[in-house]
Parts: structure tokens; sequence; C-alpha cells
């Protein structure tokens, strides 16, 4: 009786440590994750010396890590690979060995490891990287459909799919040097019948058996029968040397085609969440902080040359893919970190005593600082981007090495309506216009969407459309008007600002991805900001009305006044609207600076209106802090006076026409004009 006490005690200590630190985590916007290693780390021998890692509680941690690769499985998208499958094969599978090739390399040469088993190992676990940090930085940013995001997705299903090679291959590498080869032939020719045989089953008997499950209307026997195959089948490939986590990979890789796979997976993923935490709180229980510690500059140095090195590999080969560079920067510095998946490879080599302790430990540590590290890169890149721009020599690298291809009629444009983002908002816009009878210039980077503007003789530019050049190429002097429909939220803000510094008085419509862009977006200049949420309602309500028995100019007025008001009386109400809550995110990527205004400056006394701020210089006033209170997003009534600080986005030339502008060197309104406004 006392050993199962024992277990009980060992299982609410890591999992209180482990809820402690996710929850201090939460709070610092880290990922869990991280949190949970240090819950490990404080309860483990190298801390209070509460528990070790040893006994019942590793048994429960490789349920854990059984689980967690039973539901990596499930949630894997074949359709989303093939959908972007030249990078996402040829881009993924390059990106996994030469980051091997790197980190085994480098590792072998320094003398970190004895052979060029353990070098390929190392490599093997330094090239995952992390699907949770990256999912969730995509959809804090409402990046998920975006290109860049587009490409990591994809890049990471392949190192998802990657785990279970390694998990099966790599094993053998623990054999002597004589007998490698015949063990990794010995190992892909038992994955080869094993995967035949899971194949086999996944056609003929597992579809029937959770069919069967389900239509019992028993949700706990539904559970059972999902744990007995996954654990089941993580046995079998543990007796016949293919490692407990190859089998549950392979479980959730059968069940993933099964027209109950999202009941499955509803299912397990609490058992998941829980026996995972166990896990990833058991390897904090190896971590020693003190080793760690006593070998900064030498976990620094890996970090570095860890992160860097990844990004570069992944930059080079997005870019030789024929993606923009920018683009290619945005998912080399997104997907350079060390993943979760890396534990498991981590703890693999260490039980096949691959990894001496002191590797073993460098690594933990490793993995755990890139994961910190990168939601910090990810909300910076934007800045990174905008700042590499500034600086002449690399401006060149950025910006497109030829002229924009453009697919049109030589007659050159004029009186043109211009669409940046051909996705499914963008198609139906054109369509319209088309049917119309105005003439159209389409912006978007996916060649594969505009074979049918070809055909309908449309004329477009291939490129990205916040790139400057693209946008001059495009003529917007002479366009009637433009409507930006991008998938990235930073894309669509920069290429509204860089569009209006081209042709000032241009008249633009947005559409809007989040609630908190809309007031942004309308101060960046745009003449018209829809957000789809909010029109659907706004449509539902319309509809609901007239059968309600309003009539139609009645409807018509309620609908204008919810759109000309920004759509503020129906915003979820805020604790202060005013507040600097989406600021920060709204300029992210911007250059910025607080400017004072003196009470010398011709602005004091004149409203935004009136100062034409935007119109004169190219730059935006986002934010004007008085008394202490911060007003975002100011009206074009609000009055300029002496002592507010401004908040001012813009490149370098439209900061230093504001400088001239503020303090009088360059007004640009004529005296009686100004004057006669304000009276």
């Amino acid at each position: 009786m006392a050993s199962e006490v024992k277990l009980i005690v060992e299982m609410v200590t890591v999992l209180g440590a482990a809820t402690a630190g996710g929850y201090l985590s939460n709070r610092l916007r880290q990922p869990v994750l991280l949190g949970y290693l240090l819950g490990g780390i404080v309860v483990g021998p190298a801390g209070l010396g509460l528990v070790a890692l040893e006994g019942d509680i590793e048994v429960l941690a490789t349920v854990g890590i059984a689980l967690l690769l039973f539901a990596l499985g499930v949630e894997l998208s074949l359709k989303d690979l093939m959908r972007m499958r030249q990078i996402a094969l040829g881009g993924g599978t390059l990106q996994i060995l030469l980051t091997i090739l790197l980190g085994g390399g480098l590792a072998y040469g320094l003398g970190w490891v004895a052979t060029i088993p353990k070098a390929v190992f190392l490599g093997a676990v330094l090239s995952l990287s992390s699907t949770a940090v990256v999912l969730k930085s995509l959809l804090d940013r409402n990046e998920m459909n975006s290109l860049h995001g587009q490409i990591m997705l994809t890049i990471l299903i392949v190192q998802d799919l990657a785990v279970g090679i390694m998990l099966a291959v790599l094993p053998a590498l623990t054999r002597s040097p004589d007998e490698i080869g015949m063990a990794l032939l010995a190992a892909l020719l038992k994955a080869l019948l094993f995967m035949g045989g899971a194949a086999l089953a996944g056609i003929w008997l597992i579809p029937r058996m959770i069919q069967r499950l389900a239509r019992s209307g028993s949700p706990e026997l539904f559970l059972l029968g999902i744990l007995v195959l996954c654990l089941g089948v993580a046995l079998l490939t543990s007796a016949i040397g293919l490692g407990i986590e190859m089998g549950a990979f392979v479980a959730g890789l059968l069940v993933s085609n099964v027209e109950y796979a999202d009941h499955a997976l509803d299912r397990v993923l609490p058992m998941r969440d829980v026996f995972a935490t166990l896990f990833f709180a058991s390897i904090g229980l190896l971590i020693d902080p003190v080793f760690l510690w006593e070998n900064a500059w030498v976990l620094a140095g890996l970090v570095a040359t860890v992160m860097l090195g990844k990004a570069a590999i992944a930059t080079g080969l997005v870019r030789a893919f024929g993606y923009s560079l920018r683009t290619a920067l945005l998912v080399g510095l997104g997907i350079n970190q060390i993943g979760e998946f890396s534990f498991v490879l981590a703890g693999v080599a260490r039980s096949a005593d691959l990894f001496p302790q002191h590797v073993y430990g460098l690594t933990v540590g490793t993995a755990a600082a890139t994961l910190l590290i990168t939601p910090f890169i990810l909300r910076g890149t934007p800045t990174i981007l905008i700042w590499l721009e500034q600086v002449p020599r690399l401006k060149a690298w950025l910006e497109p090495q030829r002229s924009p291809q453009y697919t049109g009629p030589a007659d050159g444009l004029s009186n043109h309506v211009v669409v940046a983002g051909y996705g499914r908002v963008g198609q139906t816009l054109v369509r319209m216009l088309y049917f119309q009878g105005y003439r159209l210039l389409v912006i978007d980077n996916n060649e594969a969407v505009l074979g049918n503007l070809r055909d309908r003789q449309i004329p477009y530019l291939l490129g990205d459309a916040s790139s400057l050049v693209l946008l001059e190429k495009a003529n917007l002097s002479s366009a009637k008007a433009m409507a930006i429909a991008l998938p990235d939220p930073f894309a669509t803000r920069l290429a509204l600002q860089r569009a209006l510094s081209l042709a000032p008085d241009l008249d633009i419509t947005v559409r809007a991805h989040a609630t908190d862009e809309i007031d942004a977006l309308y101060q960046l200049g745009a003449q018209e900001v829809v957000q789809p949420e909010f029109e659907a309602s706004l449509e539902m309500g319309a509809h609901l009305l007239l059968k309600l028995g309003d009539s139609v100019s009645a409807v018509q007025q309620v609908v204008h006044r919810y759109r000309s008001g920004r759509y503020r009386d129906i915003l979820p109400e805020r604790a202060e609207y005013w507040g600097r809550s989406d600021l920060d995110a709204a300029t992210e990527g911007f250059p910025k600076h607080w400017y004072l205004l003196e009470p010398e400056s011709p602005l004091v006394g004149l409203s935004l209106a009136q100062a034409n701020v935007r119109r004169t210089t190219g730059a935006t006033i986002m934010a004007i802090e008085r008394q202490k209170q911060l007003h975002a997003y100011p009206l074009g009534d609000t009055l300029l006076e002496a002592g507010d600080r401004l908040l001012v986005v813009g490149n370098a030339d439209e900061h230093h026409a504001f400088t001239a502008l503020i303090d009088g060197s360059s007004f640009p309104l004529e005296p009686n004009r100004y004057t006669e406004d304000k009276t």
C-alpha cells in the first residue's frame, strides 16, 4: 500500500509543480511547456529533491509520450501537405537533412560527440521545430492564412512525419560501427513490413472496430477502445524493436483516416494533456540548473548557433523555391527553434546511451532556451524586416531582383481598380467588378491562382502586394480605387501605408481580419474598412428586421449607422476603448516615434483634419498622449494642443518630413486658409 500512496504523492507533486509553472509561463505569455520543465526542476533532484525520475513516474511519463505521438498522428493533415507539396516535401526534407548535417557536423567536429552515429542523432534532435509554439503565434497574430504561415505549417507537417521515421530508424545507430549498416537495413525493413500491415489493418480492421465502438453509444467504451488501440500498437512495435513511440504515432495515423477521428481525438486530448504534462515535467527532473549555469556561455553559443543556422537553412531553401526574400525570412525566423518532439528523441538517445549526461543536459537546455526566445523573435520579425529595408545595402536584397512580372494589355494602366490579394474574398470582388465592366489590376504572389485571370485577359502583377517596387508598378496615381484583401494583417497595414505614400488621395477599401484592426486601418488612411464577421452580422440583422416588419429605408439607415460608426456600437465592450491594448500590435513593424508638440508649433490649435499630416508628409498620427491619458486612433476633429505627445508611424523620409512640419520649418498650409478654417 505504501508504494501506491507514494505514486499518488509523486503524481500530485509533479502535476502541482507543473501547473504552477505553466500558470506562471502563461501569465508571462510564454509557452506553458517551459513552465512544465520549470516545475520539474523545482521538485526534482536538483531542486527540492521531492521526486526522482524512476519507477512508476517514469512509466507514466512513457504513457504521456505515447499519447502525445498518438494525437500527433491523428492531427496530421496530409491534405495541407499535398496542397503545397513542392515546398513541403522538397523544402521540408532538405531542411531536416541540412540541419542534421550542420548540427551533427559541428558537434562531431568540435568533439561534443565521439562518433558519427551520435552526431546524426543529435542533428536529428536539432532539426525538429515546435508545432505548438509556431501554431499559437500564427493564431495570435491572425497569420494562419498568410503565405509564410502556410509554408511554416507544411514544413512542420513534414517534420512531424519525420518523427515517426526517426523513431523507427535512429535507434539502430546504437549498434557497433560494423553492425550499423545491417541494423539500419533491418530497421527499415521492419518498419516497412509494419507499415504495410498497419495499412491493411487501417483498411479492413480499424474502421470497423471504431465504428462499432461509436455505435455502442457508450463514451467510456469508445475511449477505452481508442486507448487500447494506441497502447496496444505501441507495445507491438516495442516488442519488434521499433519503439513505443513509433507504434503510437502509427496508431494515430490509422485513426486519422476514420470518420470518427475528430471524436477520438476529442476524447483522448484530456488524457494526453495530463500524461504529456508528466512527460515534460519528467524532463525537468533531469535538468540540473547548476550545470547549465556553469556552462552558460556554452549554452548561449549553442542557442545562437542553432537558431541562426536553422534560420539560414530555412530562409535559403524557401528563397530557392521561388518565394520572396521577405517570405523566406519570415519562415526562417519562425521555425528556427527546437521543438517539443526533440525532447522525445533526446530521451530515446539518453536511454540508449547515445547521449552522455552532459550532452543531454545541454541539448535539453538549448531546446528550452529556443522555445523561450521564439515568441519574441516572431513578434519582432516585422520590425526587423522594416529595419533591414532602411539599410541601403540590404534594401536591394529585399526588393525584387527583377521588375515585377506584369501580365496584361500593353497600352498601360489608367482608370483601373487595383485588387491586392486574390484569395476567396479577392476572387469574389474581382468577379463583381469584372462583370460591371471596370478595368482591373490584380496583385498576388501565388501564380497558381492567377491562371483564370490570363484566360479572361485581366491584368495582374505577380509579387508581394506590400512591396513598394510592385506598388509603383501598379500605377496607383492613375487608379480609380484600390481594395486590399490580403490574408496577412501586417502585409495589409504595410500595403495600405505604402499605397497612400504613392497616391495620397486614392480611395482604398481594406478587409480587416480582427476587431482590433478596424480603427488602426482607418487611422492609416483607409476610406472603408470591412470586417467579415461584423458584415455577416449586419446582413443577418437586416434580414431579420425586414422579416419583423421594419421598412427597407429604416433597415438601411440602421446598417449605415453601424458601418459609418466603424462598428463601434456593436463592438464587444472593452475596459478602456482608448487604451493601449491593441495599439502596440497595430503599430508593430512600423518605424514609430513619439513627438512633443511645443507651444510654438504651427500645428497647435489645428484639428487633425486641418493639419492633414498624412497628405502632407505621408506619416500617420496613431495616438495622442495628453495629461497622462492615452487617446488611440484620434478622429479628424481632434484638436492638437501644446504639450501633446504624438505617436507617429512612417518610414525615415516621412518622419523627416513630419519633423519639419511640427517644427514649422516646412508648414504647408497658407495662413489665410488655416486661419479661416479655425474661425
